[in-house]
């Protein structure tokens, strides 16, 4: 993640304003907020400042995904048993919903509260791209999933400000 959070702050840190590129790369997936408060961090964007465009950023898909993505998905699984290219789209599909499914144990206890730990721990796999995917799949309520990973992502911010800014972000708060 270092990686590509360094070249997207190289690459297009020379084009457009540094919160905008923390803005996208924390729409992106995989990257998400911890790749764009990463960035924000390198780039010397102040902390509340790209904390807002980070947030914002990650805040986005999040709506789209849970409202479309099973719908996508479908569409996507019927190139399975295609020929040629369209093969590869119909077997992403299907390695989406097996990862999802995998990483569904801490939400089988409690939807709100699993979800909130998967969106806000930064591991590898988990955000609130994937946390959408697992929402969506397991059809837990619009409202219940936009505020259990708006939680995670103040936990994601929280982890991450301390791992990207440090104890020094803390004085300048006050």
């Amino acid at each position: 993640m270092q990686a590509l959070a360094e070249w997207f702050a190289a690459t297009l840190g020379q084009w457009i304003p540094a919160e905008w590129v923390c803005f996208i790369v924390s729409m992106i997936p995989i990257l998400e907020l911890r790749g764009g408060l990463i960035v924000a961090s390198l780039l010397q964007v102040p902390y509340l400042k790209a904390l807002v465009f980070c947030i914002i950023g990650n805040i986005i898909p999040i709506p789209f995904i849970l409202l479309f993505i099973k719908k996508i998905l479908s569409w996507m699984k019927k190139f399975e048993n295609s020929k040629g290219p369209l093969k590869l789209i119909g077997k992403f599909a299907v390695w989406l919903e097996n990862k999802a499914n995998k990483k569904s144990d801490a939400l089988k206890k409690g939807e709100f509260w699993g979800l909130m730990l998967f969106v806000g721990i930064p591991l590898p796999g988990t955000g609130a791209w994937t946390g959408s995917l697992i929402a969506a799949l397991f059809d837990i309520k619009l409202w219940k999933a936009v505020g259990a990973e708006l939680a995670g992502l103040v936990l994601a911010a929280a982890i991450m400000s301390f791992i990207t800014y440090g104890i020094p972000w803390i004085a300048g708060l006050f």
